[in-house]
């Protein structure tokens, strides 16, 4: 066995050594290198555990022959060894950008499968490679300490076992397994950010800077995330304590930025704000009511969210 198989059964086991048996899961598997080495890992170590494991691939009908990859697909887990391969079909409306768009469609369809086998934990093959190109996204968008923390191991059922493992490891792994992954044909499209950041980013940093730039931005993705956690507790001790409609200025003046903007965010969703909606401009109009009042008006927001200062305090009301 290849060391690239060793280290990516190793970051799968202890995860499936937390579960009980007789539990199900899921692995998501596009039939990319990441998610195949996933899927291989996942089979072999979940048989020392007593734990069923079911694959899920989906099938976003972006693509001509979009069908008839996902039965491919399907082939391979079955001769992988996968008793049960669920081939879900999605429909993705582009309101918010394809990839956007995209991500949605396959997150509901994966939860949907997931209350349907009755599944525990649903498996993902996101790499490290993954996560340093979400932090350069997230540097391009000027993004706050949560959205530069990068994607988490864990988010309710999802897992992402593998975000120490390189891409270079999964293709190793897949190599050795005699398995062809599928190069999805929008890896190669520009029009997409995080490929350009892949394909010409990255590779630049790495020639200009030296190597090891994605394994850097992943450990700066890790500390941020401990700070953002840290912030976020704090930010919901004052959060629990306020009446989020009607919040004293004098009171969240006194407060360290970092916690005083989120307690405003949360306001704001709790106004009727969509989620999502609210940047960091309309965050800075509502600060201004705080900390640099002059007298200025009603802030607009998104949702027919309105804040007003009245006699000191911030009032938020929702408007149609």
């Amino acid at each position: 066995m290849t060391d690239a198989n060793v280290a990516i059964r190793n970051a799968v086991k202890p995860h499936l050594a937390r579960l009980e048996a007789g539990d199900v899961v899921l692995v998501a598997v596009s039939g990319g290198a990441d998610s195949l080495a996933l899927a291989s890992a996942i089979l072999t170590e979940s048989k020392v555990c007593a734990i069923t494991t079911i694959a899920v691939t989906i099938d976003h009908q972006l693509q001509s022959g979009s069908g008839a990859q996902a039965e491919k697909v399907e082939k391979q887990l079955k001769e992988m060894g996968y008793g049960k391969v669920i081939v879900k079909k999605v429909v993705v409306t582009t309101e918010s950008g394809l990839e956007a768009g995209a991500r949605d469609a396959r997150y509901q369809a994966l939860s949907a499968c997931a209350a349907q086998e009755k599944a525990t934990k649903v498996f993902l093959g996101h790499t490290r490679d993954d996560q340093a190109e979400t932090v350069l996204l997230g540097l391009a968008r000027g993004s706050g300490t949560r959205s530069l923390s990068g994607m988490s191991l864990e988010n309710g059922i999802y897992l992402r076992p593998l975000l120490q493992i390189t891409r270079e490891e999964t293709v190793a792994a897949c190599r050795e397994l005699e398995i062809e992954p599928w190069n999805d044909p929008h890896n190669g499209n520009t029009e997409f950010s995080r490929v350009r950041v892949r394909n010409e980013v990255l590779p630049v940093m790495e020639e200009k800077l030296g190597p090891g730039i994605a394994a850097a931005l992943a450990r700066s993705a890790s500390i941020l995330r401990d700070d953002a956690d840290a912030l976020d507790e704090i930010a919901q001790s004052e959060i629990s304590a306020s009446d989020l409609a009607n919040l004293e200025c004098d009171h969240l003046a006194s407060l360290a930025r970092a916690i005083r903007s989120r307690v405003l965010r949360a306001a704001l969703y709790a106004a009727g704000a969509p989620t999502g909606s609210i940047t960091a401009d309309h965050l800075a109009a509502v600060e201004a009511l705080v900390t640099s009042w002059h007298g200025q008006g009603v802030v607009s927001l998104p949702g027919g969210v309105k804040v007003e200062r009245i006699s000191g305090r911030l009032s938020l009301l929702a408007q149609p």
